[in-house]
């Protein structure tokens, strides 16, 4: 028998599988589960364990053949090449119920917009750092301030058009589970097209599933995409050409911004496909230069336009940025977004709601110790083995020590980081975050998760109903990231 101690993000119940039965079906007990989760959970006791291997095995040949992979930096194979691998996929999808997405949804368009008046306010009039609410040397000094954006006005106002924002349950003050905002992620937030492959394959495997669940649709994401793409163009684009720009094939993301093209019907391109004369921004197509009206950017800033960035990147175009400033395209996400995702700016994001929006926060913050002040950083030398420290320019799991699972030797090695550079690092409590079972290779077993929606600003600020839910697969691991062995499952919200 096994026993799960939460089931689908921290059930108080149980969920109780007993051993499959001579005729292959399995009899189940289902205790204590939270309501929107029990007619999944009734049907997932009846499955027999060999199905469920059988239909994993199927996912993984179906994504292996279309090639939904990622690269990994670093990682070599036998003959020194760099190893592409798969996402591991799990057949048990996270359920949310509707109320608990509403004020999730209510949350996450309350502070993407904050956040895009903060990115305005500190290119235009840097009211809130006159105010001394953000300190003027955390936005100034830092390495995602882009000095090149000062009075740049972008359509709308919107700079971050696409965001993921990390969004993790746990318990409260109070012993319940809420959800809380780990990390906002404006830059280029990868992930989407997991989410819809994961869809995609619940359907394909489980059909009988979607007849008897009401199951919120995410299939649109792409029309919603392009329609926020297009929204972005400057004036006097009455049909904006839009195109998605990627690094190229070695990317760790390469298969989504291919897919993301594909889905919206716009071409992918690379920094040699596209050239700026006149201060227009043009690709190169068989039938002679087309003007390109958005770019929907997959590099990162200091790549874009090597005659203001790295004057050594193949990946951008020279002449882009002037291009910008003039108005004559617009980029998505916009330059100098990454200024409002630094760890070091996540502390100040429910007081930048308060400032631009006079409201409370929907969503709260996980408590954060920011280590350039002397009384935190006292705080959490004393308290290393205890915490989760990142680096503040940290991404995708690295640069990271999570304290009761670390080394001596790891513990020692980020004390004497934190004492040479406080600045750069940040601290959090290690939450107890909420598990989802999870189909294993033991069989199911509960794994912690975590939740990226996708939230899109154009004339709108819009999502789809649902995100990507990564899970960390190693029994007791709290690092869900794909680069670091977490793997992803499909979200349901459930609709009223």
């Amino acid at each position: 028998m096994q026993k799960f101690d939460e089931m689908f993000a921290d059930s108080p119940g149980s969920f109780q599988v007993q051993g499959q039965s001579q005729g292959g079906q399995g009899q189940a007990q289902v205790q204590g589960v939270r309501e929107h989760y029990r007619a999944y959970a009734q049907w997932l006791a009846r499955q027999p364990q060999e199905t469920m291997r059988a239909r994993r095995e199927e996912a993984e040949m179906i994504f292996r053949r279309v090639g939904i992979t990622f690269a990994v930096y670093g990682a070599k194979d036998e003959d020194g090449a760099g190893t592409e691998r798969l996402i591991p996929f799990d057949l048990i999808p996270r359920i949310i119920p509707a109320h608990e997405w509403e004020t999730l949804e209510r949350g996450l368009v309350q502070r993407v917009t904050a956040l895009n008046r903060f990115l305005h306010d500190i290119y235009h009039g840097q009211e809130i750092l006159r105010a001394g609410i953000v300190p003027a040397d955390q936005i100034v000094k830092n390495s995602q301030f882009r000095r090149e954006m000062m009075g740049v006005d972008v359509p709308h106002g919107i700079y971050s058009h696409i965001a993921g924002v990390d969004i993790v349950r746990a318990p409260n003050d109070r012993g319940e589970g809420e959800y809380y905002v780990l990390e906002d992620n404006l830059r280029v937030p990868s992930g989407v097209s997991y989410m819809l492959e994961d869809r995609k394959m619940m359907m394909r495997l489980f059909p009988d599933l979607f007849s008897s669940h009401r199951v919120a649709p995410v299939m649109h994401y792409p029309d919603l995409l392009l329609e926020t793409l297009r929204a972005s163009a400057q004036p006097g684009a009455p049909d904006p050409t839009v195109v998605v720009l990627t690094p190229g094939m070695y990317n760790s993301a390469y298969f989504e911004h291919a897919f993301l093209a594909q889905q919206m019907g716009v071409e992918l391109v690379e920094g040699q496909d596209l050239f700026v004369r006149d201060r227009f921004v043009y690709m190169r197509t068989t039938r002679g230069p087309r003007r390109v009206d958005v770019i929907y950017r997959r590099v990162d800033d200091d790549f874009l336009d090597p005659s203001v960035f790295r004057p050594a990147s193949t990946l951008g175009c020279a002449g882009l940025v002037e291009a910008y400033r003039a108005g004559n395209v617009a980029i998505c996400n916009a330059i100098g977004t990454g200024i409002a995702d630094d760890k070091s700016i996540y502390p100040y994001v429910p007081d930048m709601i308060g400032f631009y929006l006079g409201e409370q926060p929907i969503l709260k913050n996980v408590p954060t110790y920011v280590c350039r002040h002397p009384e935190d950083l006292k705080y959490v030398l004393a308290h290393l083995q205890e915490l989760v420290v990142k680096e503040v320019h940290g991404a995708g799991g690295y640069g990271m020590l999570i304290g009761p699972a670390a080394s001596r030797q790891e513990l020692e090695d980020f004390r004497a980081a934190l004492e040479r550079n406080p600045a750069g690092y940040i601290a959090q409590p290690t939450l107890s975050l909420s598990t989802c079972p999870t189909f294993v290779e033991q069989g199911i077993a509960p794994r912690h998760i975590d939740l990226r929606p996708f939230v899109l600003s154009g004339k709108e600020v819009q999502m789809v109903p649902g995100g990507l839910t990564r899970v960390a697969l190693k029994e007791g691991s709290l690092v869900v990231n794909s680069s670091q062995g977490g793997g992803t499952k499909d979200t349901w919200i459930m609709e009223i």
